[in-house]
């Protein structure tokens, strides 16, 4: 069957997206997209005589398919929550064209046939690109550098969902010793955060951000960074959550450490975001007081942080409802986040420009994914239509995730995907989905070299 679907996606039509504004990070401009065998053949006036289909794009924006660097798919292990199928679907709805997935799930991604497995799950469920980050332990450093084809490394330097684990600093000093890849960490100090939780006898969700203090996430970081200046190694630091942290990496940052930020450390502050949610806004690392968000809004527009993901993270509302400490950390955002980039954009935070930057051509070019992030003549078909002026409420149960709520529930975001194609083939249209092909893993480029 699949074979079947391959071989379908392969004979695509001459497509042009008419009349839409195209826009990269440099520019806008009102052109033709002529499609062609899952890639892009021309941009400019005056192609829709050379389609087969025609898709009016009038009063819309063109954009290159979104690239989310963290996601949590649960898949395998945890279907009540999200798999490769419903993650992708949600993703696809929220105009994200590829993504790189993350290794705790159950098993873990942490050897060759885990690997292997969740590739071959990835292409028979996803309807847009993937690719799977590999899962450090304190033992696996053969596979962690003979793996085929992977976007990195991914390091949990403290505790979050799941059971990997590598805070010994003999066992992260031999990582970053030996091998080339890039390294992506969850940054937050393991001892430090142990010792704060001990020191609350009974936490409510108001204490999530004391116990994972800045503190925490500060000092691993300062770690990390360490680390890769010593050995001239690769870097991508997760989900900055600090104004402290970016403020560091304003002064210590070199051309071979990157950084990204989520849209709700973006958006939502401390305590009003838990004074509303409760645990519903429980995450690691945790969302913080306003100056830490407007620093951090301030250190993407400057450079210092390169790209934005979500960290997809979903919970069953079930789980959720158990309350602090016993309910998990985590949120979805696939299907939000490009909104809410747009939304805080309409607030006069930011560029439409700036936005197709952090969120698909920095990726594509910070992890060096093939034919990806750009919409340029050669790149993979991957794009997005977007009407910047539509505005919709988000509302829990009307979702894709499987776990059907949002942390966004009654607010009205503006400005949102109404089409995502994925190599030249139409996956979602107007809360439609079209499910006769599949995304493709990503091909890396290449390891990092450094001078």
């Amino acid at each position: 069957m699949l074979k079947q679907l391959a071989e379908k996606c392969r004979q695509g039509k001459r497509i042009v997206i008419s009349g839409g504004t195209v826009v990269t990070s440099c520019h806008q401009e009102e052109a033709d997209v002529l499609i062609e065998e899952g890639k892009v053949k021309a941009i400019g006036r005056g192609l829709s005589a050379q389609a087969d289909e025609v898709i009016d794009a009038r009063f819309l924006y063109v954009l290159p398919g979104l690239i989310d660097t963290q996601v949590h798919f649960r898949d395998p292990g945890f279907p009540e929550k999200e798999d490769l199928y419903s993650g992708s679907r949600a993703a696809a709805a929220g105009g994200i064209t590829s993504f790189l997935e993350m290794p705790n799930t159950r098993p873990p991604t942490t050897d060759f046939a885990a690997m292997a497995e969740k590739k071959a799950r990835a292409a028979q469920l996803s309807l847009v690109n993937y690719n799977f980050y590999a899962g450090a332990t304190a033992e696996n450093l053969t596979f962690l550098n003979e793996v085929p084809n992977i976007p990195g490394i991914k390091i949990f330097m403290g505790s979050s969902t799941g059971e990997l684990l590598v805070d010994q600093d003999e066992d992260l000093e031999r990582i970053f010793a030996h091998g080339r890849r890039l390294i992506a960490v969850h940054a937050e100090d393991e001892e430090l955060l142990k010792k704060n939780k001990a020191s609350i006898v009974s936490p409510t969700i108001k204490e999530h951000p004391k116990i994972r203090s800045v503190e925490v996430a500060l000092r691993a970081t300062q770690k990390a960074v360490g680390l890769a200046k010593k050995y001239r190694r690769r870097l991508h630091i997760l989900h900055l959550s600090t104004g402290d942290e970016a403020l560091y990496l304003a002064r210590e940052k070199t051309s071979y450490i990157s950084v990204e930020v989520t849209p709700q450390h973006l958006f939502f502050s401390a305590p009003e975001v838990y004074e509303k949610l409760g645990s519903y806004a429980q995450m690691n690392p945790p969302i913080r007081e306003k100056w830490h968000r407007d620093v951090l809004r301030r250190a993407l527009i400057a450079g210092v942080i390169d790209c934005v993901a979500t960290d997809h993270a979903p919970h069953t509302i079930e789980e959720k409802e158990r309350g602090y400490p016993h309910s998990p950390s985590g949120m979805p955002g696939v299907e939000t986040s490009l909104a809410v980039m747009l939304t805080l954009m309409h607030e006069g935070l930011w560029s439409l420009e700036q936005v197709v930057r952090w969120m698909a051509e920095s990726p594509a070019k910070l992890f060096g994914l093939k034919g990806k992030g750009f919409l340029f003549p050669g790149y993979d078909a991957d794009i997005v239509l977007v009407d910047l002026k539509k505005n919709k409420k988000v509302e829990n149960g009307k979702l894709y995730t499987r776990v059907n709520w949002s942390p966004y529930h009654g607010l009205i975001l503006r400005g949102w995907p109404i089409l995502t194609m994925v190599g030249g083939h139409v996956v979602f249209r107007e809360g439609e989905f079209f499910e006769d092909c599949r995304g493709r893993e990503i091909e890396i480029e290449a390891e990092w070299e450094y001078a």
